[in-house]
């Protein structure tokens, strides 16, 4: 288990035109304070085709600036197209791959992977199964309090991965929820979540915001905010801290989160400076507290 906490960058979850993705991972590799960064799509097979040219230059420019580099998988495999993507990926030489689906983690044959937020760890039989496949490194669902994320780390020799901020992906489906909004079928979407660079907000029948959707993905609407717990979970032996990419400034966020887990910033402050960074965000960390996700608890409450 690693002993200095690390922070990871998740991949990029939204529709982002190509080269702004481009242009966003080049400045993760020049000017982030991050160790580990995602790169791959999860959620649409649609969108692979867009991206995909500029990987190697992407992954190229990440480990130069001393990255480690990890290959994302699709969360949800259907086609056949999807299974032969799948089979690449799981070949892939030289570079961590994350599964997000367990069909990618069968694939591995027992090389080193990371399992990803979406395979659903909740025990530690399901630990020890993904470890048993090769399994090197698990981010667990976001959904756990702070007691059960111990009792997992504890009883695993891989390293434990902790959302720590931004819209957490909560489930996957086979409908393009972005499309049927705009009354479009999914072959013909149009790629319209493009629209929405950080989700769609779904509200509730009394116009109160609650989740978020992006494309066949949904997520939460508050952006999750760990600043104050990351030193705790630390001292608890969890040894990475996942920031998910949105529109925000991300050099900024993962600055942050370095900071107060190194010790130079006061969480307090901390929690400030993010307000101002992400303009309109809700926070929350229920979850975490063994409280309703969507709620924010104050240090102390």
């Amino acid at each position: 288990m690693t002993t200095t906490p690390k922070l990871t960058l998740g991949p990029v979850l939204f529709n982002w035109k190509p080269e702004v993705l481009r242009d966003f991972y080049f400045r993760m590799a020049d000017e982030a304070d991050v160790d580990s960064v995602h790169v791959g799509e999860v959620v649409c097979s649609k969108r692979t085709p867009f991206f995909e040219p500029f990987i190697p230059e992407v992954v190229e420019r990440l480990t130069a600036a001393g990255k480690e580099v990890v290959l994302s998988s699709l969360a949800l495999i259907m086609s056949d197209r999807e299974i032969a993507q799948a089979r690449d990926l799981a070949q892939s030489d030289g570079i961590l791959v994350e599964a997000n689906d367990i069909s990618v983690a069968a694939q591995m044959n027992g090389r080193p992977f990371v399992a990803g937020p979406l395979l659903n760890i909740y025990n530690e039989g399901t630990l020890a199964a993904l470890a048993a496949m090769g399994a090197a490194r698990a981010c667990l669902p976001a959904e756990l309090a702070a007691e059960a994320v111990t009792a997992l780390a504890t009883s695993t020799p891989m390293d434990i991965e902790v959302q720590a901020f931004g819209r957490l992906p909560l489930a996957i489906s086979a409908r393009c929820y972005a499309a049927r909004a705009r009354n479009l079928s999914k072959d013909g979407c149009q790629y319209v979540c493009a629209d929405d660079p950080d989700g769609m907000a779904v509200e509730t029948l009394d116009d109160v915001p609650f989740l978020a959707v992006n494309g066949t993905q949904t997520m939460s609407y508050h952006t999750m905010d760990l600043l104050g717990d990351v030193a705790g979970l630390a001292a608890r032996g969890i040894g990475r801290f996942r920031l998910w990419p949105q529109t925000f400034d991300m050099v900024a966020v993962a600055a942050l989160f370095r900071a107060v887990l190194a010790g130079t910033t006061d969480a307090g402050e901390a929690e400030d400076r993010l307000a101002t960074l992400c303009p309109g965000a809700e926070f929350a960390n229920g979850y975490i507290h063994g409280r309703p996700g969507h709620l924010f608890v104050e240090a102390g409450d």
